[in-house]
């Protein structure tokens, strides 16, 4: 037995393959407002509160034994237990997160069902509220080694201590070649932290790019669908658009203080206004700008060249011309 998991509170919109996966399960096919989804982190690489870890290939094992699996609750193998079954597994890796003993850290997320009934309306709302969230699964493995010396815990092998360290690495049994997955389970108190119902976005109405910039800042989880990766690519498309837009206008402020510049205090070296421009704040530049193009003014006015001339000015224009 080995404990693991959290749950991703929001369910999102299944698409056709979804559908097809669950409906392996069923006895008739089934429609998507007769169901309720929800992803789940089973298990991960870092080290539990037992002192243990799966590797990142027993975690790719045990995505496979888990397809189908169902969901009960404190390890209670009753049918009147039975709350949701597993319809698909994918490991994923978290990009700058690394595990106590410095390996990038992955997790393995499932997607699970359940059918939406009077009898379900209760535990949905558990689960969408957060009350049902911390899971724990049961499975057996061929191989617990030490992360030390790599001797057979089975047996007894070494004298290392699980959550000291040797050398500076930590000590931690290595659990690897998993043979079977019984069940998961929703319980209190998970013994891998991260375990558990996990939040997902939806690409319907309740779409919220704050939601998801906060997952993205580390102050939660995030797992997304097809559909909703579209729409943050579409997102970040936009921004990358809005931020050239925004360089380019400093650009040109930068060139028009530098030009400035050179007017009102020649002494002033090119380069050394130029740099002195890149280190503004885009407020300060804006301020200096228009400054200096007052002073411009006073000094050479900038007057475009195809400006309307005042009468006088013509008159002494052509006496020039005569």
């Amino acid at each position: 037995m080995k404990g693991a998991g959290y749950i991703l509170r929001k369910k999102a919109s299944l698409t056709t393959e979804e559908l097809e996966q669950i409906n392996q399960y069923t006895r008739r096919p089934f429609q998507e407002g007769e169901l309720y989804t929800f992803s789940v982190v089973l298990c991960d690489n870092e080290v539990d509160r037992d002192g243990e870890r799966f590797t990142i290939e027993a975690l790719h094992r045990l995505g496979e034994l888990f397809l189908g699996k169902t969901g009960i609750f404190d390890h209670n193998p009753q049918v009147q237990n039975q709350a949701a079954r597993i319809y698909a597994c994918q490991v994923e890796q978290l990009p700058g997160r690394v595990t106590k003993t410095g390996e990038a850290y992955h997790r393995l997320v499932a997607r699970a069902y359940l059918p939406r009934s009077q009898k379900n309306e209760t535990f949905i709302l558990e689960l969408d509220s957060g009350i049902k969230k911390e899971v724990s699964v049961g499975c057996s493995v061929a191989k617990r080694s030490c992360s030390i010396c790599g001797a057979d815990r089975r047996t007894g092998g070494c004298d290392h201590v699980k959550g000291r360290t040797y050398h500076g690495v930590l000590c931690c049994t290595v659990l690897e070649e998993p043979t079977d997955a019984y069940e998961w389970s929703f319980v209190a108190v998970p013994a891998q932290r991260e375990a558990g119902v996990i939040k997902n976005f939806s690409e319907k109405e309740d779409w919220n790019m704050e939601e998801v910039w906060k997952s993205l800042s580390g102050e939660g989880e995030l797992l997304l669908n097809p559909e909703e990766r579209r729409q943050l690519a579409k997102e970040f498309a936009d921004l990358r658009e809005q931020a050239a837009c925004g360089r380019q206008y400093r650009k040109e402020l930068e060139k028009s203080l530098v030009r400035l510049c050179g007017i009102v205090s020649p002494e002033v070296p090119m380069e050394v206004m130029e740099r002195t421009a890149r280190t503004m704040g885009l407020e300060d530049l804006r301020e200096f700008e228009k400054a200096f193009h007052k002073r411009a003014e006073q000094v050479l006015p900038l007057t475009p060249q195809l400006a309307p001339m005042e009468k006088r000015d013509v008159e002494e224009y052509r006496d020039f011309e005569i």
